[in-house]
């Protein structure tokens, strides 16, 4: 069984915004309330991850969130790269040949960086995905992808805390689950359309949950994200 995670692990806020200067300005108002953090495409490709290497420095978790896929070579490779910066997490699409690449590049790499496939982004629902050219519903949809990365080796998942539960069935208890389109009661859902409460993700077996706006924008971000992790914690 894998180690117990504290509630304050539990929690990684999105830092969703346009430069590093302004990323790091809402870190310092968060203090000690949060010590895990999301850097995706925005913050990524404006210093984000040389952001990274610096919160690894001074002790903070650091969440990737690149979602990688391209021909298997390119993602090992790319992998390998990232590995560096000393991450916990990395995302990549949760196509087979993408997932075992991923996977190859993390063994070489050797650092304990963890992979997470993404199933279905959370923005999506069952009419998005039939416009995407899917035959399957999301459900069934994350279900699949989750039992190729069971089968493949791959640490974690990224899926909605609605198909936590079924996702948790296929992948067992060792492997991860981590789930944006997370809303504390109250918040606007804004372009999620699968989203739920703190609580009810920790209910659903949900590992970490990712929070981007209703902390970034808060306008007292270390108190949201205490009453986060307060929220976490009653659940668990």
């Amino acid at each position: 069984m894998p180690e117990p995670i504290s509630p304050r692990d539990r929690l990684i806020v999105a830092l969703d915004m346009a430069s590093t200067d302004e990323a790091e300005r809402l870190i310092d108002r968060i203090g000690d309330a949060a010590c895990f953090y999301k850097i995706g495409y925005r913050l990524g490709y404006a210093g984000g991850l040389t952001l990274a290497e610096r919160l690894v420095g001074g002790g903070h978790k650091v969440f990737l969130d690149l979602k990688l896929h391209d021909i298997g070579n390119t993602v090992e490779e790319g992998v390998q790269s990232l590995a560096g910066i000393g991450a916990t997490f990395l995302t990549v699409h949760a196509y087979p040949q993408t997932m075992r690449a991923a996977a190859a590049g993390r063994d070489k790499a050797g650092t304990g960086l963890k992979i997470l496939g993404v199933t279905v982004l959370t923005s999506y629902d069952d009419a998005d995905a039939q416009e995407a050219g899917y035959a399957l519903p999301v459900a069934d949809l994350v279900a699949a992808r989750a039992a190729a990365a069971a089968a493949i080796g791959i640490d974690g998942i990224v899926c909605s805390a609605a198909e936590a539960a079924q996702v948790r069935a296929v992948i067992g208890p060792d492997r991860l689950i981590v789930t944006p389109g997370i809303r504390p009661a109250g918040t606007a859902i804004g372009d999620q359309k699968r989203v739920v409460t703190p609580a009810e993700a920790m209910r659903s077996g949900v590992d970490h949950i990712v929070v981007g706006r209703p902390v970034t924008g808060a306008a007292d971000p270390r108190d949201m994200a205490r009453r986060i992790v307060d929220e976490m914690a009653a659940a668990l």
